[in-house]
């Protein structure tokens, strides 16, 4: 598990691939900075449904990689957009209907920029960092699917 908290002169404050709860109050808290005038904050929680059918809980299973893959990203998105401060947080392990998967917040010096880098670190964490997704489903079926 890798946890990253840096001092105020690098926008990664808090990178973390956790089995734990998330908390929404670490990760806000990671991101507050007097420059920053616009937060933007996105909680991906377990969904009781997909494709039609009810899910009862679902784990997540994480590639030995996926931390270097998660700073990669975090590291282009602050590259991208003038990002003050940046933080990703994301569940391993079994999770129940409601639990967070993944909180992810960025701040910059405008809301736009804020919205903007927030949703290409959610949009790039899901699609390029290697966590999968073990869905168990009310009918008793299960399958396996990119976390994307």
């Amino acid at each position: 598990m890798m946890v990253l908290m840096k001092d105020a002169a690098d926008p990664i404050r808090l990178l973390a691939l956790r089995e734990t709860p998330l908390s929404l109050d670490e990760v806000y808290a990671a991101v507050g900075d007097t420059y920053a005038g616009g937060t933007v904050v996105f909680v991906g929680t377990v969904r009781d449904h997909d494709g039609g059918k009810g899910v009862t809980a679902l784990e997540y299973s994480a590639h030995p990689s996926a931390e270097q893959e998660l700073r990669r990203v975090a590291e282009k998105v602050a590259a991208d957009f003038p990002v003050v401060a940046l933080a990703a947080v994301h569940r391993i392990g079994e999770l129940q209907v409601s639990d967070k998967a993944v909180i992810v917040a960025v701040s910059c010096a405008h809301r736009g920029e804020a919205f903007a880098a927030c949703r290409r670190l959610i949009d790039d964490l899901k699609h390029t960092v290697p966590i999968w997704k073990h869905q168990r489903f009310a009918d008793g079926t299960e399958e396996w699917v990119a976390a994307c």
